[in-house]
């Protein structure tokens, strides 16, 4: 593919047939990178080195990190691609979790079969503290959910943010590689198609309905979109680890 501005286009795997990157996408395409887009589920080879990529992104989807199918396994140990060649790689929900696997951490449903879907509240660890201050960029207060299942931190891995059902809300993995358990990428559209078609999920312990959701779009999503546009810049740099507090 085309190469825009002379920049290395961005992995992009998706998990459904109509799934889009949504403000990731779209933040990455303004910064002059293509987005390769690839769906494993759908028979999409993965390749084998990221030299002509500048990073890559996986995205959620209704399936688990733990199920058994092909693909679910194939993409868990093709992570061993953007890690050892030290190249960026952002996990978001599902991403992060296959992360986790990749490293031996565990994926686990809540054990009161809690969910967060909706906006919760993200609170920063000691090194995500320490992240703010070397990048300059303030955690957002709330973020945006939609899972069932949360994710321990794997060894060698830093937690970053924590929450309250899910403690484990976003991780570091060496200079370059995040796994986010929330959704910085969802546009208003999204959200709206995902209430809609996903709407027995709200019926879940611990979701938010549909009108609570669209309010904490507006109360949350300024801070979130700031931090995202800030967040992949660094991201993309491949800045090095700031020293934990």
């Amino acid at each position: 593919m085309a190469k825009p501005a002379g920049k290395d286009p961005i992995l992009v795997v998706l998990h459904q047939e109509h799934s889009t990157p949504g403000r990731v996408g779209r933040l990455l395409r303004e910064r002059g990178h293509g987005l390769d887009i690839r769906r494993p589920r759908f028979g999409d080879p993965l390749p084998s080195t990221l030299a002509h990529h500048a990073g890559a992104v996986v995205f959620g989807g209704p399936m688990s990190a733990n199920d058994p199918d092909d693909f679910i396994k194939a993409e868990i140990d093709w992570l061993d691609v953007p890690l050892r060649e030290a190249k960026p790689y952002l996990g978001l929900c599902l991403g992060a979790q296959m992360l986790a696997r990749h490293l031996g951490a565990k994926v686990w449903p809540h054990p009161e079969g809690r969910a967060e879907i909706g906006y919760y509240p993200l609170l920063p660890t000691a090194s995500g503290e320490a992240l703010e201050d070397a990048w300059g960029i303030r955690w957002p207060t709330h973020v945006y959910h939609w899972h069932r299942e949360g994710f321990d931190c794997p060894n060698g891995a830093d937690t970053l943010a924590t929450g309250d059902d899910f403690p484990t809300q976003a991780i570091r993995v060496g200079p370059s590689a995040f796994g986010l358990q929330f959704h910085p990428e969802v546009t208003h559209a999204m959200i709206c198609r995902w209430t809609v078609l996903g709407s027995e999920r709200l019926a879940t312990l611990g979701a938010q309905d549909r009108i609570r959701q669209i309010e904490g779009r507006y109360l949350y999503d300024p801070h979130v979109a700031r931090w995202l546009d800030l967040f992949l810049d660094h991201w993309l740099a491949g800045a090095p680890q700031p020293a934990i507090a």
